[in-house]
């Protein structure tokens, strides 16, 4: 399997809780042997390979920070570049994060993403929520994997239609 990864953070990479986030998932993902592809749209000269991989790929997964409950106007940006027109429908997942603990702060940004997946011609892939992510990237780095290990992409990237919250409220919500 391959996954193309695009970090909505505007943050670049060295002060970003998506960062931190993604690498732990792309750790899991390189220990199941899943090749990927990491974007960055914080750094603009990416945006065109972004684009392109977006266009040609079948998974795509959007890591993003919620804004008062809405995604970044960068991510918003990016996406009004993007082509309506694939040649075949792509799965498109979501990893949202947060500073909220409870989950349900997420689920008006999960609808907007949802809504977004369907006016881009993709097949919606899920979203992952992790909540309490507030200044995850001033943590050292052993309190940083703590936070971010539950992330488990198998379960996430698996065709499996269900709802899976972690102890630690790492929630995988997926279509029914």
């Amino acid at each position: 399997m391959h996954v193309v990864i695009i970090n909505g953070s505007p943050r670049t990479c060295e002060f970003s809780n998506t960062s931190k986030i993604l690498w732990s998932f792309v750790k899991g993902l390189e220990t199941e042997g899943v090749s990927y592809e990491l974007y960055s749209l914080s750094n603009l000269r990416e945006w065109e390979s972004a684009r392109n991989a977006f266009l040609t790929n079948d998974k795509i997964i959007f890591a993003l920070p919620m804004y008062v409950e809405s995604i970044p106007s960068l991510m918003l940006e990016f996406i009004d570049t993007l082509s309506e027109e694939r040649n075949r429908p792509a799965d498109l997942a979501f990893i949202l994060h947060g500073g909220f603990d409870e989950g349900y702060q997420f689920r008006l940004c999960e609808m907007l993403l949802k809504s977004i997946t369907v006016q881009l011609g993709c097949n919606y892939g899920g979203c992952l929520i992790k909540g309490g992510s507030f200044m995850l990237r001033l943590f050292a780095k052993d309190k940083v994997e703590r936070m971010t290990n539950p992330v488990n992409p198998s379960k996430f990237l698996s065709s499996e239609k269900e709802n899976v919250m972690t102890k630690d409220g790492c929630a995988c919500a997926k279509s029914v």
